[in-house]
């Protein structure tokens, strides 16, 4: 709603900042998920829920940014009747086999049109499928054997040929057959064909029996499936090659360097339409982009890749993210605690991280005759301040949280963003208990990973449950009761869930969440873990009710993973434009003469005092360009100054989303606005909000 009247505009924005603080007090005791649901594709508040649930009454005390959820109602839910819900891997078995057929037949294709291609691997990934070729070098001229050797480049003309080829293949319905064969089998097969990365795969494989998967009798894999009936089954008019990159073999930059074509392929050609609108989006969204354009953060090279450099934009948003993750934490009985960036290579080793995880971590450091390492985890310092102290089964459970900054060694051509770095802060957190609590704990953790990640507008969640894999350690009494303790959490919660049998980590199952985001894209974030390992490597105890000392239950927990990551996927969930309580900036201040810039400063100070992020524009544009280079930094509230309001002690406020609102006391304004960051409301009219069935009135 809209008023050119100043004081039709005031009562307009007074009016919605009393709806929304009376939104967000009567459903203070609802779970997020339930304030979703509410809203209607309006962006109405056609009624508040009834019920009051008292399991979790720290979500309950939650309310997601509004403007979270007037971004994903446009996203998702305004067009709803066009909408395609895209599947993946784990909810659909069949795609997954369709993905993975796709690569082979993209393999065959590959070598009928150029027979010199050497093949090495073609997994199914998340959104499609990639194989990876090598094209050994040859003469340039083949008439003259001395001229320079070069090596095929495949270029994206190529891969228009290389798909029409895969559509014959297709249209030829040649079946997917599974043959076993003996070791010394498949290795004369390979020796035959020439395919040197094959057999060093082969080598690579410890088990028994070696399994080689047929298209027809016209090409085949070293692969253990699985795969459809037939080439056939593959949907032609939902594939389509998407590019060509480049890829050391094994991840190994000494090595040979591949050719990795990427393709992604769907059930039908609606999903691979909802996929390519989707890409659109994304590139739109790409928080490499965003974060140069609104100068949040960078990363130097002349320092190094993979390193963060966070801007005062980035950091201020970094710091309010942290500052709430760590009062929800200290609400939810956790201590906060702080631990080195380096320690003694013995203490890696006692943990076991220099044994298997040697290749993740940087080299080490000589400091008097010592080696020393940066941490690339922080858990072995949990475990030491445990074991500093005598523990009582009557201390526990026991829960301590870190941002800690690890370094891992990464690759440079694996570096992307803030996606995947070397230096990143872990939102880790341990919880050493009694068997008997660690159901309890579970779902404390989960009740905590719904409260943080519903603030930032995530609430939707794929989630896997990992249980005992071939190598492992723990007796089978503890297995079995850590993934009853596990499901049982995901019952009481009412989450539905995948069971990944097989899957969990070698020292205990484990819970793994994925959010969706605005445009449907799944991330990897929150993770729960039990860990049967590091309590017996640290030779951690406790003195039991009947005097006899026991191994505690360990449990690892991760809600964003690592704020540099969280930071990547939120910044393309919003893009870039950030719920008021968020925002770098929250208010700017535009002069539109030099007299009124004092006026400008006092109310500034005065905002600043009550914890509000205002800037004051130079001044030195007009005033539409001044507005513009506001609306192009995603400032959700702007105001105008000029002589009359300095001259009346007021504001001429104009919101990003609303455009012109009316005049405003400074106090009136800056009171509402705290009010809102506080609530995390956005300063937004989203509708009327009706009287419920309880009775509540506007």
């Amino acid at each position: 709603m809209r008023s050119n009247g100043t004081g039709n505009a005031a009562a307009v924005i007074m009016s919605s900042f009393i709806l929304l603080r009376l939104a967000a007090r009567t459903s203070a005791f609802l779970p997020p998920l339930a304030i979703r649901r509410a809203m209607t594709t309006t962006g109405r508040i056609s009624s508040i829920p009834s019920f009051v649930s008292s399991a979790n009454p720290h979500a309950q005390a939650n309310i997601a940014a509004f403007s979270s959820v007037a971004r994903s109602m446009s996203a998702t839910v305004t067009d709803a009747e066009v909408v395609v819900e895209l599947p993946t891997n784990d909810s659909d078995e069949d795609l997954l086999k369709i993905r993975h057929t796709s690569s082979h037949v993209m393999a065959q294709a590959v070598q009928e049109l150029y027979p010199e291609a050497q093949v090495t691997i073609g997994p199914w990934i998340e959104n499609g499928f990639y194989y990876d070729f090598y094209f050994p070098p040859s003469p340039s001229d083949p008439s003259d054997p001395d001229s320079e050797l070069t090596s095929r480049k495949l270029t994206d003309l190529d891969l228009k040929g290389i798909q029409k080829r895969m559509i014959k293949i297709i249209g030829r319905n040649l079946p997917m057959t599974e043959e076993v064969v003996s070791r010394e089998e498949a290795r004369r097969r390979i020796l035959e064909q020439d395919e040197p990365f094959k057999l060093e795969i082969l080598d690579s494989i410890k088990t028994e029996p070696i399994t080689l998967w047929h298209t027809g009798d016209e090409w085949w894999d070293l692969c253990g499936g699985p795969h459809v009936e037939s080439t056939g089954k593959i949907p032609k008019k939902a594939l389509l090659l998407q590019s060509v990159a480049g890829a050391y073999w094994r991840g190994d930059e000494k090595r040979e360097m591949l050719q990795r074509v990427y393709g992604t392929v769907w059930k039908d050609p609606k999903q691979l339409k909802a996929y390519k609108k989707m890409l659109e989006e994304a590139k739109k969204r790409d928080h490499r982009m965003l974060g140069k354009k609104l100068d949040l953060f960078s990363v130097q090279e002349d320092a190094g890749g993979g390193l963060v450099f966070w801007h005062p934009k980035g950091s201020a948003i970094r710091a309010n993210i942290e500052d709430y993750w760590k009062s929800a934490h200290i609400r939810g009985g956790y201590d906060i605690v702080y631990t080195p960036h380096v320690a003694n290579l013995d203490l890696w080793k006692t943990s076991g991280h220099n044994d298997f995880y040697r290749d993740g971590m940087f080299q080490q450091m000589d400091v008097e005759d010592e080696e020393y390492q940066l941490r690339p985890m922080n858990c072995p310092f949990h475990c030491l301040m445990y074991k500093n102290d005598l523990r009582s089964y009557r201390d526990l459970p026991i829960r301590w949280a870190e941002l800690g900054t690890v370094y891992r060694y990464e690759r440079s051509g694996t570096l992307h963003g803030l996606m995947r770095v070397r230096g990143f802060t872990q939102d880790d957190a341990h919880i050493f208990c009694l068997p008997d609590q660690l159901e309890d704990e579970i779902v404390g953790v989960l009740d905590l990973t719904e409260q943080i990640l519903s603030r930032f507008g995530f609430d939707k969640y794929d989630i896997m449950l990992s249980t005992r894999p071939e190598k492992s350690v723990g007796s089978d009494h503890i297995w079995t009761e850590a993934t009853k303790a596990l499901e049982g959490a995901l019952v009481a919660k009412g989450w539905d869930y995948t069971i990944d049998e097989g899957g969990g980590a070698f020292y205990g199952p484990k819970i793994d969440l994925k959010i969706r985001d605005a445009i449907g894209r799944s991330w990897q974030c929150s993770t729960v873990q039990c860990d049967f390992n590091l309590p017996d490597r640290f030779d951690l105890e406790y003195v039991s009710s009947e005097g006899v000392k026991e191994r505690p239950i360990m449990l690892h927990r991760a809600i964003f993973g690592s704020i540099e990551r969280f930071f990547g996927i939120l910044v393309e969930n919003t893009a870039g434009e950030f719920p008021l309580w968020l925002a770098p900036t929250q208010l700017r201040l535009l002069p539109v003469t030099d007299a009124v810039m004092g006026y400008c400063r006092e109310v500034q100070k005065k905002a600043r005092a009550k914890g509000l992020r205002v800037e004051v524009d130079r001044g030195s544009e007009r005033l539409g360009k001044q507005i513009r280079n506001a609306e192009k930094g995603r400032i959700p509230v702007m105001a105008v100054v000029g002589m009359k309001e300095m001259d009346g002690e007021r504001l001429a406020v104009r919101s990003r989303k609303l455009g012109d609102l009316g005049s405003f006391g400074v106090d009136e304004l800056v009171d509402e606005m705290v009010a809102c960051t506080e609530g995390a409301i956005e300063m937004t009219k989203m509708g009327e909000v009706e009287n419920d069935e309880n009775g509540v009135e506007e």
